[in-house]
């Protein structure tokens, strides 16, 4: 059998369509892959089963057929979530995370072999897709069992399936992604596993699971930040957004951090309490509940959702930085959605869905609709903490396509209850502003923070990210990474630095809301300048500068969520020792990026930490006339 493509495709695809067993199928759009999710019979439920040589068949999945989409469930729990140590590496390029041979203790040659012969015997489809959004970005290819069918259609929407002829004569596909589920079994102890082998002039994944977030998202963004580090610029973990307020100041923000921080979340609108007013927050402790009155909301309107291009060639004279989406649809979580209109604006694009949509981790009936509120349960009386929806981006209203400048970049910590009984790294304020030797530095540690829902945790207490939040899904030098986040903040220097904590405020728990609050102000004062009596200097250093007062719409923030050691459950004692664990965290944190290839600028702003720096001493490493 011949496949003549008038572009260049893998040798070891050929081969695998060539002397294919089975029958293969080539798609082009991911509606088609919709019907093939639900089997030969494209009836209402399938079974994605697979033969294990010692357990017989195993169910990975169920999926159901639904008026708004597909739907897909794991049988595991385990499998709903992303294993952060997933990553394996097979290659011999350069590189900081851990290799196959060193894990598995043998070469991953033969298991390559062994995947490839074990796809010949299987149906297959195929599909072809961008590897990012600009214009010229590389194509990569999709090859899977058919009965995978739910997992190509997630990478299908997640990378914007191409047609054929939309690819140009000559081109050589520069990504493949190979999925193979029964490996996890035979190989990995049922763990999820992707490995990343960066040829000369392929790339190649090998996804050993069915869930798609490991894989068919962060793994093809993997593929970005591996260009981005070859060729001197990165792909931002954020979301972004056009805000625009009453009075028509239009401010852009741009949100970062790690899974959990708040990304999907910067998107969403404020949801009212039944009297009209804006929940601030409600006391752990006391129940007591603190709300104002917002009369009217910015307008928002999308960017993007997780990843942003930050290429050199979209940067512009502008001292703020530019960016364009990384991803054709969102990979949304929705944990947060409870219950009918608490996110209205999701709610609608995703039951009355003019397109099928990809439900996971999301309780259904064949032939019924998926409700983002119906989380599937882990255990009795458990909800899963990461239920999902694939959306197109084209979906949202207003979304922007276009690149764009940002003039606030703000990073999202999640952080857990603090109290003088029992104090925390939860001493943040409402949101606080940072100089950006010192928002550096927030992305070099990157806290993945308390109760994170998207993965699945390796211990207790604060744990890392590391570099710009994305390192979980990058493949090569960490410091290299740091280097080029460094350059992209110093020479953007008119981008403003934010910091911002969800779920709790010292003992109030808050949700999301801070970042939404801090959106909903900052638009509204555009580029006015902040009066001295208006921010001092937090009394912990790595936070930055707090606010003195803070009043919306005439509704003023008690002083409380500005300043934490104001709440009498917390105190001084208990801030203090909060801000303790956050300094012992960051030094045993930034050690391991003094390294020679650090940059002499990281070097000192590092050094400034070690040494118990002040604001000052950061607002001095990276002013406007130092990198004019």
């Amino acid at each position: 059998m011949t496949y003549p493509f008038h572009f260049n495709i893998p040798v070891e695809v050929d081969q695998i369509l060539r002397q294919s067993k089975k029958e293969v199928r080539f798609f082009e759009t991911y509606t088609d892959l919709a019907a093939v999710s639900l089997g030969p019979e494209n009836g209402l439920s399938y079974e994605v089963s697979y033969d294990i040589p010692g357990k017989g068949l195993v169910t990975e999945a169920i999926v159901h057929k639904v008026t708004n989409g597909i739907s897909a469930n794991y049988v595991e729990p385990y499998m709903r979530r992303r294993d952060p140590d997933t990553m394996l590496i097979a290659d011999t390029q350069p590189t900081d995370k851990e290799l196959f041979r060193h894990r598995m203790g043998y070469s991953f040659d033969g298991l390559r072999s062994q995947t490839f012969e074990w796809l010949k015997k299987q149906d297959l489809v195929v599909f072809f897709f961008k590897i990012g959004l600009m214009d010229d970005s590389p194509f990569g290819m999709a090859v899977a069992p058919a009965n995978a069918g739910f997992f190509a259609m997630g990478l299908a929407m997640l990378q914007k399936i191409v047609h054929l002829d939309e690819i140009p004569a000559g081109t050589n596909i520069y990504a493949t992604v190979y999925v193979a589920p029964p490996f996890r079994h035979t190989h990995f102890d049922g763990k999820q596993v992707v490995v990343h082998n960066r040829l000369d002039h392929q790339y190649e994944i090998f996804s050993y699971n069915l869930y798609p977030g490991p894989s068919a998202k962060k793994g093809i963004y993997g593929v970005l930040l591996t260009i981005g580090e070859k060729e001197g610029w990165a792909t931002t973990h954020c979301s972004a957004v056009e805000s625009v307020s009453p009075y028509d100041n239009i401010t852009r923000f741009m949100h970062e951090g790690a899974s959990g921080g708040g990304k999907s979340e910067m998107l969403q609108h404020i949801v009212r309490e039944p009297s009209g007013e804006v929940l601030i927050g409600t006391n752990s402790i006391t129940g007591e509940k603190r709300t104002i009155q917002i009369p009217r909301f910015c307008e928002i309107r999308p960017v993007c959702d997780d990843m942003a291009t930050v290429h050199t060639s979209l940067q512009t004279e502008s001292k703020r930085l530019r960016l364009l989406d990384g991803e054709n649809s969102w990979f949304i979580r929705t944990d947060n959605i409870t219950g009918y209109g608490i996110d209205p604006v999701l709610e609608k694009i995703t039951i009355n869905a003019k397109q099928p949509l990809l439900f996971l981790n999301i309780q259904t009936h064949p032939g019924g609709t998926a409700l983002p509120w119906n989380h599937i349960e882990d255990a009795p009386g458990k909800p899963c903490p990461n239920p999902r929806v694939v959306v197109p981006r084209e979906l949202f209203e207003g979304v922007i396509s276009h690149p764009v400048h940002i003039d606030v970049r703000s990073f999202g910590v999640r952080t857990p209850p603090s109290s003088m009984l029992d104090p925390t790294y939860g001493v943040l304020g409402l949101f606080h502003f940072l100089p950006p030797a010192l928002a550096w530095l927030w992305r070099l540690v990157s806290p993945r923070g308390h109760a994170n829902p998207s993965i699945i945790s390796l211990g207790k207490g604060m744990e890392s990210e590391g570099v710009g939040s994305y390192w979980p899904f990058a493949t090569g030098k960490k410091v290299r990474h740091a280097n080029l986040l460094l350059d992209q903040i110093a020479s953007k220097t008119d981008t403003h630095y934010v910091l911002t904590p969800n779920q709790y405020v010292g003992v109030w728990k808050v949700g999301f809301r801070p970042q939404l609050l801090m959106r909903e102000y900052l638009t509204r004062r555009g580029n006015s300048k902040f009066r001295p009596d208006q921010i001092s200097p937090a009394r912990c250093p790595l936070l930055g500068y707090e606010l003195e007062f803070l009043t919306i719409e005439g509704s003023k923030i008690p002083s409380r969520f500005l300043k934490t050691y104001k709440q009498p459950e917390l105190g001084f004692e208990g801030y203090d020792k909060g801000a303790a664990i956050l300094t012992e965290f960051f030094r045993k944190e930034l050690e391991q990026y003094l390294t020679p290839d650090l940059s002499e600028l990281g070097r000192r702003i590092i050094e400034t930490c070690l040494n118990n720096g002040t604001i000052e001493d950061y607002e001095k490493l990276i002013t406007k006339k130092s990198v004019n």
